[in-house]
């Protein structure tokens, strides 16, 4: 009875660490040394085997263990490989009589070793790990009671490995996850979202040392000419090709980011004055003098530099990254291959950016603001079951306006809620048209909501209105916001979402997998739709472990209610593999860029089933303000 006493310690001890992050090593170890107390043995072993591989011990109670768990290894034959093949308990009470391991059994008894008994260490779905090995420098039996809990123990042993399995492949998913919702698939680079998070560091340094810090917005020259003459696949080899040049010319301590297409920005501190910003520039422009020489073919392209120089931490922030963009625009109205410099302490009362707001404000009372309809559709079978309704303006001098440019302007304007109800109420009165024209193809409509926008007072009216204006039904509108909206006067924000819910209208979460707090929204927000961020999504089809992220999310998702849309798909794999993971929505270049309403419309006539393909992409590109 003392004997089951002190085994049914042992097991609760071991089962109350099952559930900590305690390290699986110490615990093996601590397990072997306990096996050795409480059996009538002298040492123990734990062996792992896998097919194809040579086995490895893990763990040895002392050194005659861990010679004997080698000598196995090495040799290549022992009781703990006939445990692991046969999935049976192998008892060897006299070594001298046993004559089934010609190689290991002389070598193991001229060692010392007298009695050999080996335990499969069993996954409980019927495989087989490895063994436990207990050894006797004398000969003698187990009896039948001590042969049971020396197969438990081996069963606690294999739940604590298969344990430690899973919480390393749980932190490795949760560090890619983390890792490429931090970085853009095709170059490695830092994305949007780390840039952020670095330009906030930036201005916490730049409060310490008083330095300064310059944002560069670099954007190659008639990039899409190489795409549409060479093809996509040439334009991410150059993207590549670029991406890497640009990375030597990154000092220490500065970031360069990949934020969209053939858009890359640097983030560099510590500059004493604006003449640093420009050299940086200078060394940009003149990286790309000699040819990018690709698997095919050498090309030649240049680009085009904005810079925003801010003097002081309190200038430190996104805006930067507008100004900058904004001053890109201005370099390539010039004619490309150089840099503008945009000082964003004179650019916060200058003549160019009170001629955006007011050009800004002319083009929405007079209609030269546009909205381009990216389809949203059914995974399974290609048919169109929604459109996302996207802001575009194409300024009369400096051409397409960046959609970042045109609504951070309008946010610091106050321009953001009339622009907001315009796009709100337009493309609610062209979805009304296509439900006039194909009443047997309701379409769901997605408008983005920003986070200034969903604080600005009489949101919920101007929904309403619109609703009530087109007849429209509320559960077909689907109003997209990211977690980081909801950051700042999160009380306010949450009000907001519970009433327009109680509107009827459903609520998106876009760009989700962009951090580690996004699962833990999907709980507190009211949410009916989970949009995958299109990093995810990028190598879905190559990598197994975006495919294990997105089926997790995917599954989680679902068991909550709600819906999943794949953001981003561009490739026929990319659908192929987020069909079999379970994603009933799609949206991306696969299918079509952001098009006229009436080039969608055009489809609705025609299409019936399948994969989109769009005739008039030259029209969408052209309201998409492609660069």
């Amino acid at each position: 009875m003392a004997r089951e006493d002190t085994l049914s310690s042992v097991l609760s001890e071991f089962a109350r660490t099952m559930i900590t992050d305690f390290p699986i090593q110490s615990i093996l170890n601590s397990l072997v040394e306990r096996i050795v107390m409480i059996l009538p043995i002298t040492a123990a072993g734990v062996t792992l085997i896998q097919d194809g591989e040579p086995p490895h011990y893990v763990a040895a109670s002392d050194d005659s263990a861990l010679l004997y768990e080698q000598l196995q290894t090495g040799v290549g034959e022992g009781p703990c490989l006939l445990a692991y093949r046969t999935g049976k308990a192998v008892a060897i009470p006299q070594l001298a009589s046993e004559t089934r391991f010609p190689t290991f059994t002389p070598a193991a008894r001229h060692a010392g070793l007298a009695a050999v008994f080996t335990f499969p260490l069993r996954d409980g779905r019927g495989g087989i790990l490895g063994a436990l090995d207990l050894y006797r420098d004398t000969p003698g039996t187990l009896d039948e009671q001590d042969m049971e809990a020396a197969q438990t123990l081996a069963d606690v042993a294999a739940a604590y490995l298969l344990n430690a399995e899973s919480r390393e492949e749980t932190q490795r998913m949760a560090d890619t996850s983390h890792h490429r919702s931090l970085h853009d698939a095709l170059t490695g680079l830092p994305n949007r979202v780390l840039l952020h998070e670095r330009l906030v560091h930036a201005a916490e340094r730049a409060r310490r040392s008083h330095g300064g810090a310059a944002v560069l917005f670099v954007d190659l020259d008639r990039f899409k000419h190489v795409n549409d003459r060479y093809g996509h696949h040439v334009g991410d080899q150059l993207l590549v090709a670029v991406a890497q040049r640009l990375s030597l010319l990154v000092r220490p301590g500065d970031t360069l980011s990949r934020v969209s297409g053939d858009e890359f920005v640097f983030l560099c501190e510590d500059l004493n004055n604006e003449s640093d910003a420009e050299l940086i520039a200078t060394r940009v422009t003149d990286g790309f003098t000699e040819p990018f020489v690709l698997d095919e073919l050498a090309l030649t392209v240049k680009a085009s530099v904005g810079i925003a120089y801010a003097r002081n931490a309190d200038s430190i922030s996104d805006q930067l990254i507008v100004d900058a963009d904004m001053a890109m625009y201005q370099a390539k109205h010039r004619g490309g291959d150089g840099h503008h410099m945009i000082d964003l302490q004179e650019a916060l009362h200058s003549n160019q950016r009170h001629n955006l707001e007011t050009d800004l404000r002319t083009a929405l009372s007079t209609g030269a603001l546009q909205i381009a309809y990216q389809p949203v559709v059914r995974t399974s079978d290609g048919l169109i079951t929604g459109a996302e309704a996207l802001l575009r303006w194409r300024h009369p001098s400096q051409g397409p306006i960046s959609p970042l440019v045109a609504i951070g302007i309008a946010e610091q304007s106050g321009l953001i809620k009339q622009i907001g109800r315009w796009v709100l109420d337009q493309s609610g009165s062209i979805r009304a048209q296509w439900l006039n024209d194909f009443p047997d193809r309701p379409l769901d409509l997605l408008v983005n909501v920003s986070g200034r926008q969903l604080l600005s007072h009489g949101l919920c009216d101007i929904v309403a209105s619109m609703l009530s204006s087109t007849g429209m039904d509320p559960a077909a509108l689907v109003l997209e916001l990211t977690e980081n909206t909801l950051v700042e006067n999160h009380a306010r924000a949450m009000t907001v979402l519970t009433d327009l819910k109680a509107l009827g209208v459903r609520l998106a979460l876009d760009d989700f997998g962009t951090g580690y707090s996004s699962l833990s929204c999907l709980r507190r927000l009211p949410v009916d739709i989970v949009k995958i961020d299109q990093a995810l999504i990028a190598e879905v089809d190559e990598h197994s472990e975006s495919s294990a992220i997105v089926a997790a999310v995917t599954d989680l998702t679902h068991a909550l209610g709600l819906g999943v849309i794949a953001e981003g798909i561009e490739t026929k794999a990319q659908l192929d593999r987020v069909t079999q993971l379970g994603c009933e929505s799609s949206q991306g270049y696969y299918y079509a860029r952001p098009m006229s309403a009436s080039d969608l419309g055009n489809h609705l006539s025609t299409s019936q089933t399948g994969p989109l393909r769009f005739p008039n992409q030259r029209s969408a590109d052209s309201l998409a303000g492609s660069s």
